[in-house]
């Protein structure tokens, strides 16, 4: 049985990982007989939203891995606990928290840096050759993780297309039900909420990510 790392970045959309995206990877992997385990980065959120008013809530503070095992039912893991031989490949759900938790691309855009834990914990796996698959805004990372020329997508979102080709990599437009594969690099994306209107149209993307980077395992 193939077993698939999961790396989440808090809890929620707004601050942390899509829970719809993060769920839909889960029974994706599961539904295709592999395994998985949540991982995530035992260190403080940028900020906490509340998601039912859609503002910072000023002065509350949270932690990523804290808050990513309530998705992780408690079953979760601090990224220094990975043992990559272990694992097979490796998916990372979208949400504002890959963007503002795992990197700084809200803040910074195409100047982002990937937090040193978590490029630590990815490159673990593009250093032994094993898949990636990246979901929504997550993809922004890639160019940082992997070498000039790199293969990816967020969707079609101009700005944020510009900034991932600043950074090195190859972007190409993407639907909200494809996928965009760099076999040589052994990345795949694909665009979920940064295009999706609702779950469904999220999760047509999302089965074909899991199923691809299960292949390619």
């Amino acid at each position: 049985m193939k077993k698939i790392a999961v790396l989440l970045s808090g809890s929620g959309v707004y601050d942390g990982a899509e829970i719809h995206e993060s769920v839909l990877a889960l029974l994706e992997i599961t539904k295709a007989g592999a395994s998985y385990q949540c991982f995530a980065p035992d260190i403080p959120q940028l900020h906490v939203v509340n998601h039912f008013t859609g503002e910072v809530q000023q002065g509350e503070t949270r932690n990523v891995l804290v808050e990513s095992a309530r998705i992780a039912r408690g079953e979760i893991k601090a990224l220094d606990d990975l043992n990559i031989a272990e694992f097979d490949a490796l998916v990372i759900p979208g949400g504002f928290g890959a963007a503002k938790n795992l990197c700084d691309f809200a803040v910074s855009g195409a100047d982002h840096e990937v937090e040193p834990s978590v490029k630590r914990f990815i490159s673990q796996f593009s250093s032994a050759h094993k898949p990636v698959g990246f979901i929504c805004i997550s993809p922004v990372m890639i160019p940082k993780l992997y070498p000039l020329g790199v293969n990816g997508t967020i969707g079609s979102d101009e700005g944020t297309a510009a900034a991932f080709e600043l950074q090195g990599g190859l972007h190409k437009m993407a639907q909200v039900d494809e996928i965009v594969v760099d076999e040589e690099h052994k990345v795949v994306s694909t665009p979920a909420y940064m295009l999706a209107g609702d779950i469904l149209e999220a999760h047509s993307g999302i089965s074909k990510l899991v199923a691809k980077v299960i292949e390619m395992a």
